[in-house]
Formats: structure tokens, C-alpha cells, sequence
């Protein structure tokens, strides 16, 4: 199953907020893309089995590391595995809340399950807006996995609500970079 391409999803990048975390300079795409050339290090110390997982899925491997990046910086953020005050856990920032978070935070397991999720709200986003195009439908269930497929309402207001009213936009701009460099 496709469920679109990250290369063709609009983006318009970190937004103040986020790319404050870095106090970088830029907003937008160029501070998506330097926070994703940031991580990248770290990142390759799980290439392998983002790549694994990303084709076990059917799913672009370049999404699961943009994901990664945003969530916890490739491990970076994370205080043994957790992160968001104990409420998300490992890599992709499985929510405590909503699930029982599985394997070790750094493990294909915790990927598995990340990504799982991740295509569940893709779905549930196709059911919700039928008439979207493929990779409009791609960025609501990125915007989902921030804070749910009921949020999603717009296409004009998809990051509003979601941390710093830009995940999917910054996602979406990591994962590109990841991929326009041949990393994953």
C-alpha cells in the first residue's frame, strides 16, 4: 500500500518555536533541514533498522528518521528512553497514554509500533478526508501523530494545535532533507 510520497507533500518547515530549540538564525525549511543535518550522526547509529522497519511497512524510511529527528532528536532528548515528562517513550515518542510502549526505546521493536501508529493515523485521515490527495492525506496523519486524527480539520490549518503549530510542516521538511541526501 502507498500512502503518498514524502518528496511531493507540501512544507513550510520549522516554525519559531521549534527552530529556537537550535537558536537558529532561519525558520522554515532551511531550519528543518539543519536540525535533520544536526541529527544526523546519531541517526545513522539506527539506519538500519529505520530502513528495515520503513520497507517492512511500506513506508519511506526518510519519514520514520523525520519523525525520529522531531521527536527526540535521535535520542538526544531522551532521559533512559523517555521523554515529554515521562509520557513519551523512545525514539518516535510512543505516548503512555494512549499505549503500552513496546521494546527498548532504540529497538526495531519501538519502531515497529511507532510506525504502526503513524500508518493508523495515515489511514484514519484517508476515511476522514476522502478528497485529499495522497500526500495531503500523508501530512494530516504526520499532524495525527502529534495530537490526533480528530484535530486535523484543514488543510490550510493542519499544524494548528500540534507542538509549535508546525509538526507535520517540520517533519515533512526533515524527512525531505533525509532523503534529498541520500541518508535513508
Amino acid at each position: 500500500m502507498s500512502y503518498g510520497d514524502i518528496m511531493r507533500a507540501a512544507t513550510t518547515g520549522a516554525g519559531p518555536s521549534t527552530s529556537g530549540q537550535d537558536k537558529l538564525s532561519v525558520t522554515g525549511v532551511a531550519a528543518s533541514h539543519t536540525m535533520a543535518q544536526t541529527d544526523l550522526s546519531r541517526m545513522n547509529q539506527y539506519k538500519s533498522i529505520i530502513i528495515e522497519v520503513g520497507n517492512e511497512k511500506g513506508i519511506a524510511p526518510a519519514l520514520i528518521a523525520g519523525i525520529i529527528s522531531r521527536e527526540s532528536r535521535a535520542g538526544n532528548t531522551l532521559n533512559n528512553g523517555w521523554g515529554d515528562k515521562n509520557n513519551g517513550w523512545g525514539l518516535m515518542q510512543v505516548d503512555r497514554g494512549s499505549h503500552i510502549p513496546q521494546g527498548e526505546w532504540n529497538s526495531k521493536e519501538h519502531l515497529c509500533q511507532g510506525t504502526d501508529i503513524l500508518i493508523d493515523f495515515i489511514k484514519a485521515i484517508r476515511r476522514k478526508f476522502p478528497d485529499w490527495t495522497a500526500e495531503q492525506q500523508l501530512k494530516g496523519g504526520i499532524a495525527a501523530y502529534n495530537f490526533g486524527a480528530k484535530n486535523v480539520q484543514t488543510l490550510a490549518g493542519m499544524d494548528l494545535g500540534t507542538l509549535g503549530d508546525d509538526y507535520s510542516s517540520d517533519v515533512v521538511a526533515r524527512s525531505q532533507w533525509y532523503k534529498t541526501n541520500g541518508c535513508f
